[in-house]
């Protein structure tokens, strides 16, 4: 029976557990919280997005960095695999718009308890140490030392500590220096799915202020189609935007640092230039006594209005009825294309996941194993491997972990 060390409590590191175990191996999982999965926890806003009912393809063209290396783990577990761990593990689930799959319970904890019970079913030991060592001999893995100065000897060694995101659940990037120490290469670390800062001052103004059914397009400078463009739902904050179809842009947005970048806001996606110039035309017929600033209510909401009268260079004070055709396409152009200067990112602590870690090219596909290390294995968000939103990095989790743990058993 191989014994099997497994470094992290996170999805990624319970079900690899779970797989090790489950093909005969002699587990122990190290996690330095007393609860595992904490991030699992807050994720889909308490509710967990734990993957999303697609194939194979669609779920590759979700993978924003290393889909092609998540061919094989993905056709070891699949996401109708995930569901069916889930259903079986008495986790009824449900399919929710974009295909997004959560408890039917809205609860993560379901989620959590029931990776954490099948582990337990499965005789996992969870030891909570903190492990700052792994330990090798003759390019091959010997044990872990833990941070109480405690060694255990192992066979293989799967390395599921997480990234650098939301580092009060565990997640401080240990990992990577491990996998450092050991020869591997960790590329640049950013972070993904992640509030986006922006330039202008309003935003902070419209602090809290959420905007439902719009387009946000993402543009880098130069280039005349968007990186980026979804509807769905937003929000401003005192630094600029969030929400999820910000958090979903930013995953597409390189080089933050050497490129600019702008995000147009489309406030009225649902009617075309004419059809919205009607619609301003019969609200201002409605209002015609009114001033400029005092006859935008049915069309926006109140605390917006004084950024768009601005922005439409339109003197609030000008009555409705003597606004001219050039204003009224200034202000068309303001409510289909409100735009917004990116200056940066977040911190990566504030990220949803980082994208970055341990290089691919020094990780086999097939086995989830280190080129460099032999008996050292992968899984999870330490891996240069990242998601868009909708399910997709849980299932990274999942189908990584899964692998890694049936090959480091073998």
């Amino acid at each position: 029976m191989k014994k099997v060390g497994v470094i992290g409590g996170g999805a990624a590191g319970l079900m690899a557990a779970y797989s090790a175990a489950e093909k005969g191996a002699n587990v122990y999982l190290f996690e330095r919280n007393n609860r595992p999965a904490r991030k699992v926890m807050i994720t889909g806003k308490g509710r967990c997005n734990v993957t999303n009912n697609c194939d194979r393809d669609t779920f590759l063209d979700n993978i924003a960095h290393g889909s092609r290396f998540m061919f094989s783990s993905f056709s070891a577990f699949s996401c109708q695999d995930t569901m069916s761990f889930f259903e079986n593990a008495g986790v009824p689930l449900k399919t929710e718009r974009g295909n997004r799959v959560f408890p039917q319970s809205d609860k993560a904890v379901d989620i959590v308890d029931a990776l954490v019970n099948c582990v337990k079913a499965k005789k996992v030991k969870i030891i909570n140490e903190r492990v700052l060592e792994i330990v090798t001999e003759n390019n091959g893995v010997k044990g872990v030392v833990t941070e109480q100065g405690k060694e255990y000897l192992f066979d293989s060694v799967i390395l599921a500590t997480g990234g650098k995101s939301y580092p009060v659940t565990g997640s401080t990037g240990d990992g990577y220096n491990m996998a450092k120490s050991l020869g591997h290469k960790v590329t640049k670390l950013r972070p993904s799915l992640v509030p986006l800062v922006c330039l202008q001052g309003f935003c902070s103004n419209l602090c809290g202020l959420s905007l439902k059914n719009v387009n946000l397009s993402i543009f880098e400078e130069g280039k005349k189609k968007p990186v980026f463009s979804e509807l769905g739902e937003m929000m401003f904050t005192d630094f600029g935007i969030t929400g999820p179809l910000v958090l979903s842009a930013s995953a597409h947005i390189e080089k933050i640092e050497d490129k600019k970048y702008s995000a147009v806001i489309d406030l009225k996606p649902a009617l075309t230039r004419e059809m919205l110039d009607k619609r301003i035309l019969r609200d201002f017929s409605e209002e015609c006594n009114k001033d400029f600033a005092n006859a935008l209510d049915k069309l926006l909401p109140q605390r917006l209005i004084s950024v768009i009268v601005k922005m439409s260079q339109i003197d609030p004070k000008k009555k409705v009825n003597s606004i001219t055709r050039e204003e009224r396409e200034r202000l068309i152009n303001t409510l289909k294309g409100l735009k917004l200067d990116i200056i940066g990112f977040r911190p990566i602590e504030e990220a949803v996941v980082t994208s970055g870690g341990i290089h691919l090219k020094e990780i086999s596909p097939n086995t989830m194993e280190s080129k460099i290390i032999k008996g050292l294995y992968f899984a999870g968000e330490v891996m240069d491997v990242d998601g868009y939103t909708g399910g997709f990095n849980l299932q990274i989790a999942f189908s990584t972990g899964y692998l890694a743990g049936e090959s480091a058993a073998l």
